[in-house]
């Protein structure tokens, strides 16, 4: 190696170390309001904020949205203004500060003239405190196919949700010019057996939140936000969501995407606003390197988006601060995405569907990523070919091949857009991160993505009709305890057999609860000991 490049080799290696210790020194805070305290938007948005040395304040407990509890959006409005003052940067959730919570935006009976207020404090809020950086994301109302287990909808859903739902895409289909004549009688048909006192019910909510978010667009264009990323909860090609949201996206046209982004998603928008607010501090954008799977690859259009994740993909990388480019050797984080060769996404709880087997599109997908971690590449991978939890023919691979903490990030959790979405916001950030701190992120995600949700969780819930005791799967009731403690069972096994860490950490203090005291999440604690 000759001297020139050795010591241009050791400048870069000495500016890094001096730079990465400069960012875990800040101690700025991050006024963090999530849109509920389920542990994708609250805990783990801190444990990576935390790793940077961000110290992030969050709403107390008792007034933020959580299970049976739609959190109180006047308290939060104190609280805010409380802690301002102290505070460096805003990432705040405007369905909490309006509705009190995600939830809670889907089924308020909230007044106009309410809302109105509440929407309107935001500009206030900006120009008491005209240096706080407002890095806003709200959403527009999720469409359900059904009412299934759901207590996040109107009572009303849960027989007549998969009505309602079809009713909306014919709805879409109609102002699209894409409606068939027998879906027009479909159309009729629909609108007679959905009772009318429910519609009305239904749309005029869904009313209310859209004249809050034009709004807030109408907010981002006279510079209240900093940053304003709107996304589409569970939704389809063809919904009310997308309705809806193709009217927004025409009311935002004159702006950038650098200034305001209506996308597909709702749980990773906070990552991705605290992950920008974090790379503005530090004058830092990153460049992101994309490489999708053979076959529809960036044409894939998941379960529950409303667009090719390609578009979802390239929006995050935006919102998070990033910047797109070609080339690999020249990125800070190379994205790398599991999609199946022919587009099909399916439920991780599948098991026939998501075996651990060696399938040929999980071959060719680990090819590439093999050799760029070869060269020393940042990978991060986003595990979207099954929806709720991780592809195990893909991690079964990633073991075998001693893969599973030689990358920076990895996300397979929930829907396409949830997982994609925070592995963008996480993964941009753990280049200031040592190897310690990467490998910790990677532990959340290997036992939430991973162990429960495409393994453990499938035994949870039909462990959880055999037991004594009031509960079911989405309100567990008297069954909690007992699962709990078969989980935390579960779980240690499950990571004693796969996740085997660098070889001078091991996993200490593992406990698994289910804190909305249902089996859809999941929170893990755990110490990584020397």
């Amino acid at each position: 190696m000759g001297e020139k490049l050795l010591r241009k080799i050791l400048l870069t290696l000495f500016a890094l170390i001096i730079f990465t210790s400069t960012v875990s020194a800040q101690g700025k805070k991050i006024l963090y309001v999530p849109i509920d305290d389920r542990p994708v938007n609250l805990s783990q948005v801190v444990q990576v904020a935390e790793k940077l040395g961000y110290e992030i304040l969050t709403p107390p407990e008792g007034i933020i949205g959580t299970k049976g509890f739609n959190g109180d959006a006047e308290e939060m409005w104190n609280w805010i203004y409380e802690n301002a003052p102290q505070s460096d940067f805003a990432v705040l959730s405007t369905d909490s500060l309006i509705y009190g919570s995600l939830v809670g935006s889907r089924v308020h009976d909230l007044s106009a003239e309410t809302i109105l207020n509440r929407a309107e404090r935001f500009k206030t809020f900006h120009e008491e405190f005209p240096y706080l950086p407002i890095y806003a994301f709200g959403t527009i109302m999720r469409t359900p196919r059904s009412g299934n287990f759901s207590s996040a909808e109107p009572e009303y859903y849960k027989e007549y949700g998969a009505k309602f739902f079809q009713y909306t895409v014919l709805l879409d289909k109609q102002e699209m010019g894409k409606i068939s004549s027998g879906d027009s009688r479909d159309l009729k048909k629909l609108e007679e057996e959905i009772p009318k006192e429910y519609l009305d019910d239904w749309f005029k909510r869904r009313a209310k939140n859209s004249d809050a978010n034009e709004l807030f667009i109408e907010y981002t264009r006279e510079g209240v936000f900093e940053y304003f990323l709107l996304g589409c909860d569970d939704s389809a090609k063809f919904s009310q969501t997308h309705r809806e949201s193709r009217k927004l996206t025409e009311l935002a046209s004159d702006m950038g995407k650098t200034v305001i982004q209506v996308t597909s998603g709702a749980d990773e928008l906070g990552m991705l606003m605290v992950a920008r607010a974090i790379n503005k501090d530090l004058n830092h954008r990153p460049f992101v390197s994309v490489l999708y799977n053979e076959g529809k690859g960036a044409e894939t259009f998941p379960s529950y988006c409303n667009e090719p994740i390609g578009v979802s993909v390239d929006a995050a990388i935006i919102a998070a601060g990033g910047l797109k480019i070609p080339a690999h050797e020249r990125a800070d984080l190379i994205l790398a995405v599991n999609t199946r060769e022919n587009g099909e996404t399916f439920e991780a709880a599948v098991a026939k569907k998501n075996k651990s087997k060696f399938r040929t599109d999980v071959k060719t997908f680990i090819r590439p990523v093999k050799k760029l971690l070869a060269k020393g590449y940042p990978v991060a991978i986003a595990d979207i070919s099954f929806s709720n939890g991780s592809d195990n023919g893909l991690m079964k691979m990633l073991k075998r091949n001693d893969l599973l903490y030689k990358i920076r990030a990895y996300g397979g959790w929930n829907t396409a857009t949830n997982s994609s979405g925070f592995l963008i916001g996480a993964g941009v950030l753990t280049k200031f991160m040592d190897d310690k701190d990467v490998a910790e992120l990677l532990t959340t995600r290997y036992l939430d993505d991973w162990a429960y949700q495409a393994n453990v969780r499938q035994e949870i819930v039909g462990a959880s009709y055999g037991l004594p005791g009031e509960g079911n799967p989405m309100d567990l009731k008297e069954k909690l305890l007992p699962l709990e403690k078969l989980l935390n069972e579960r779980m240690k096994t499950f990571a004693a057999e796969n996740l085997i860490l660098p070889r001078r950490w091991h996993l200490e203090n593992l406990k698994i609860s289910l804190p909305w005291k249902r089996t859809f999440e999941c929170k893990s604690q755990f110490e990584l000991a020397d």
